[in-house]
């Protein structure tokens, strides 16, 4: 997480990695220093306004994609079935991370930045129409009339032919999902030319969401592994060299949410931002959307663990924000958000002795849970 970061620039300009690399390869988690050549100073005001925003916008992603995670993992549509992330690649997610990471540092020492942004940006174009066009799906679909022709529509391709015939792509869409894509153009067009931070924030925002909904980890063991790999990879990148900072600085895209300090001076062209990288909400993100699911699991009608777990974030992140602050240095926010995180659902399950029960959870998939379904079926059938 970072104080402050200069207006945005007018060039089109994207990132390279897949969504969830580029979240923690970038960003995000704090690496940004203060700009040591700005004269702006924050009023009290701004202050507490950008922060307490950039707060109510994290925890929006986390809440809803949460939400979402529960219906997405019982779901058998292709389109929204969810990514389990297993304990191989947990582990090897901070080593492919810090390649990625290192890989664009590189990039952007020898080549010219200009031409890569330029080459990026349309692929940060179609991935945030896409993910702003799936996040507002939902709310289309409650807002037009029982009444509306709603046209439903294939997109399948399939290579060879006969018995051999494989599906590549097959996407089923209606016209609601139709009307969405056109908003989120609108968006995207508006990004691309603009950068303007409100536009960058729909974007961000979408990115969370889908990345909570739909990346899901298969255990609570797994989520340990990912966010204690990942707590060591943000503070060695960020205290340990210059490397993610020199990364952040050289390009501009939607991987964080931003929200001007001088708002009230400048209104909607304000351009002193402080920001908060995706990385730092999707990652915990993940983590507290698998212990709701472990809520619902448990029948009991309670969300005990989602509850502590998203309060422990508010708590972690406002500890962040109060360091930044007070020593004035940008922070790597999963420093104080992966204990947190962890350890109030861990501390809920020893007082309540759900402890063996909770590492013992295991998420299976839409197919996994179907196969199981028809195997229960034949053996009843058999007897």
């Amino acid at each position: 997480m970072s104080e402050a970061e200069p207006a945005p620039a007018s060039a089109p300009e994207a990132v390279a990695a897949a969504v969830l690399d580029a979240l923690n390869a970038t960003d995000s988690n704090g690496t940004e220093a203060l700009n040591a050549t700005a004269k702006f100073v924050a009023t009290p005001e701004g202050t507490a306004l950008a922060y307490g925003s950039l707060v109510f916008m994290a925890l929006l992603p986390i809440f809803f994609g949460a939400l979402r995670s529960v219906t997405c993992s019982k779901s058998k549509n292709a389109s929204d079935m969810p990514e389990t992330i297993t304990s191989r690649d947990a582990a090897r997610f901070p080593i492919i991370a810090s390649c990625t990471l290192f890989g664009l540092y590189l990039f952007f020492k020898v080549f010219s930045q200009e031409y890569i942004n330029l080459l990026l940006s349309v692929y940060f174009f179609v991935l945030g129409v896409l993910a702003l066009s799936h996040t507002m799906s939902p709310l289309m679909s409650a807002i037009f009339p029982a009444s509306f022709p709603n046209k439903q529509y294939q997109l399948l391709f399939t290579q060879g032919s006969g018995e051999s015939k494989e599906e590549i792509v097959n996407y089923e869409f209606d016209t609601k999902n139709l009307v969405c894509l056109v908003i989120s153009s609108v968006v995207g067009v508006w990004y691309l030319f603009k950068k303007h931070w409100i536009a960058n924030n729909l974007f961000g925002l979408a990115f969370a969401l889908n990345g909570v909904e739909l990346l899901h980890l298969n255990n609570v063991s797994t989520g340990c592994i990912l966010l204690g790999g990942l707590f060591v990879y943000d503070v060695f990148w960020v205290f340990g060299t210059n490397v993610m900072v020199t990364v952040a600085k050289s390009f501009e895209a939607p991987i964080k949410l931003v929200f001007p300090q001088d708002l009230l001076e400048k209104g909607l062209e304000a351009s002193n931002f402080a920001m908060l990288g995706l990385g730092d909400i999707v990652i915990p993100g993940i983590f507290i959307a698998l212990l709701l699911r472990f809520d619902v699991s448990l029948k009991k009608n309670s969300r005990t663990y989602f509850y502590s777990s998203f309060l422990a974030y508010i708590f972690g992140l406002g500890l962040t924000i109060f360091v930044m602050h007070t020593f004035k240095h940008a922070q790597p926010a999963l420093l104080y958000l992966v204990p947190a995180c962890v350890g109030f659902p861990v501390i809920v399950a020893l007082l309540k002795g759900e402890l063996t029960e909770m590492f013992r959870y295991e998420e299976t998939s839409p197919e996994e849970a179907e196969t199981k379904d028809d195997s229960s079926d034949s053996e009843k059938k058999d007897q």
